[in-house]
C-alpha cells in the first residue's frame, strides 16, 4: 500500500473529501480488495487466522495480517488473543461491524445485478 505524505496536496484533499463526504470516509475505512471479504465471512461469527487464510486462498498472509489490523485499528474488527499454548486468536466483527452485513448484502446484490447486465459478454 502507497502511503500519501501528510504535506502533500492529495493528502490534503483526500482529508477534506473525508470530512465533507461520511461515504467516503466509509468506504476508506472498509475499501480495497481484501477487506470486505473478511468482513462477509466474519459475519457468520468468530474466525481464527489459519481459518480465514482457508477461505481466502489468494490473499497471501502478509496481506491479511495488514488488512487484519486496518480493521482492528478502524474498529470494525475484534482480536482476541487467548493465554495458552500455542496461541490462539480469534477475529470477529464489533457491533459497528456487524452493521455492515445489510451493506454487504446490497453490494452483493448490486454487483450480481450489475455483472449480469454490463459484465463479461
Amino acid at each position: 500500500m502507497t502511503k500519501i505524505k501528510e504535506s502533500s496536496t492529495n493528502f490534503a484533499n483526500k482529508t477534506a473529501l473525508e470530512e465533507e463526504c461520511p461515504e467516503v470516509y466509509a468506504t476508506n475505512l472498509i475499501g480495497g480488495q481484501w477487506s470486505l471479504v473478511i468482513c462477509s465471512w466474519l459475519l457468520n461469527g468468530k474466525l481464527r487466522f489459519g481459518e480465514l487464510k482457508r477461505h481466502l486462498p489468494n490473499i497471501t498472509e502478509r496481506m491479511l495480517t495488514l488488512q487484519l489490523r486496518k480493521l482492528e485499528a478502524n474498529y470494525i474488527v475484534k482480536r482476541t488473543v487467548f493465554a495458552e499454548v500455542p496461541p490462539r486468536v480469534e477475529y470477529e466483527l464489533t457491533s459497528i461491524g456487524y452493521e455492515l452485513g445489510p451493506i454487504i448484502k446490497q453490494l452483493e446484490s448490486w454487483g450480481e445485478k450489475h455483472k449480469m447486465t454490463y459484465g463479461e459478454a
